[in-house]
């Protein structure tokens, strides 16, 4: 009877794992941070795990939503293909062409009030946003300053498939930036090639886009608050915009959603502290620096922080990765995972909400798809992460093991 009744309780959870992913995934028009959606999905989040008997918080933080309309580029009449950056200011510009393609080039270049075509070696990867704080390279911040010192009126990007950085995507922009206040857009490297043999041309670039003051928050759940250590789980449960998101990061939320009902009734030693994070997929990390900024205090009370991102997809398993984890923490979450067939140990990836943790000491464990490499070129950040490609039971098998592993430790 007790297998009947696991097995029974399984279904169960794998219906409400069901309609939790439809729920976010048809999210309005998406859950990009600071959208109607996405404030729709952090509500339905927030409700549902205070069913549970979580303490819920909340709280606002300010961040930069974008509507994008039509853009056209033009050349004495004959149309060519580009794309609006997200977050890009409008404009309606007239100018000559001034094309580069390095970084010797741009800082010789004479573009002020002219359109600027930057490819090649300049464009190889996505330039990090001015003011991230997590990460943002040398040569990056170069690049900015130059484009902000030379003033163009405007700039087009030509660009490839960067899956690091921008998924599937192809071409993806070169700036994500709210708070880069040149208006551009990208399009492809054949694209460019086409551009670049009429530089001097005068072109006429017009976009339609705005920039929006919005407000977004997320949902931080917590059982046993007052415990001295924490085990802390987080998922983000904001999406690319123009992506259903289902596996980037609909599954990983759903999976929050799981261990809450599994632990309802947790009363061990440790507080349950269960983070939908919002901003991953943002230009800002909103939700992870408002994170840090109310919570960073408790970080040392942390034992554990678990990060999901990228799991159930129909094929294959989980693939876990640690990251400064104390030898007896790792070898009890090793003698866990290995209970489960539908998890394997994966290469280390430093991109995702784990790290706010790592980087500041705090003992960290990342799951993801193992074959996450494969999605990032295939279907991350596209209208093709939609929910056939998630398998409701994995997440509950998912769930069920993170719970096993509170109880372990």
């Amino acid at each position: 009877m007790g297998g009947d009744h696991r097995r029974l309780r399984s279904g169960e959870l794998a219906v409400k794992a069901e309609s939790y992913l439809e729920t976010l995934c048809a999210a309005a028009p998406h859950r990009r941070t600071g959208s109607p959606g996405n404030r729709e999905a952090t509500d339905t989040f927030a409700q549902t795990i205070q069913g549970f008997g979580y303490e819920v918080d909340t709280t606002p933080f300010s961040c930069l939503d974008y509507v994008p309309g039509e853009v056209s580029l033009t050349s004495g009449g004959d149309p060519f293909e580009v794309h609006i950056s997200p977050y890009s200011l409008g404009c309606d510009v007239a100018a000559p062409l001034v094309v580069v393609s390095t970084l010797e080039e741009l800082e010789r270049a004479d573009c002020s009030g002219d359109i600027l075509l930057m490819a090649g070696p300049l464009c190889a990867e996505q330039l990090t946003p001015k003011c991230f704080p997590f990460y943002n390279p040398e040569s990056h911040r170069r690049i900015v300053s130059l484009l902000e010192w030379r003033k163009p009126a405007a700039i087009i990007s030509a660009t490839g498939k960067n899956p690091e950085q921008a998924g599937a995507l192809d071409p993806s922009p070169l700036i994500v930036d709210g708070d880069f206040d040149i208006p551009n857009v990208f399009c492809t490297e054949s694209m460019g090639e086409t551009l670049a043999g009429m530089a001097g041309c005068i072109f006429r670039l017009k976009i339609d886009a705005r920039r929006l003051p919005s407000k977004a928050s997320n949902v931080v759940a917590r059982r046993s608050w007052r415990a001295a250590r924490k085990m802390v789980f987080t998922a983000h449960i904001d999406a690319y915009a123009g992506s259903p998101g289902a596996l980037d990061n609909a599954s990983g939320s759903v999976v929050l959603l799981l261990l809450a009902e599994m632990l309802s009734e947790h009363t061990g030693h440790h507080t349950i502290e269960i983070v939908a994070l919002n901003g991953e997929d943002h230009y800002s990390a909103g939700g992870q620096i408002d994170y840090l900024e109310r919570y960073g205090s408790e970080l040392e009370s942390v034992l554990l922080a678990l990060n999901v991102d990228g799991v159930g997809f129909e094929r294959g398993r989980s693939a876990y990765s640690f990251y400064g984890c104390p030898p007896g923490i790792e070898e009890r979450a090793r003698n866990v995972f290995g209970g489960s067939e539908e998890l394997v140990q994966g290469d280390p990836w430093f991109s995702g909400d784990h790290m706010i943790f790592a980087q500041a000491g705090v003992p960290a464990v990342a799951f993801t798809s193992e074959f996450a490499s494969e999605l990032m070129t295939t279907v991350i950040h596209t209208p093709l992460d939609g929910r056939d490609l998630v398998d409701p039971k994995k997440l509950v098998g998912l769930a069920g093991t993170l719970a096993t592993l509170l109880r372990a430790l």
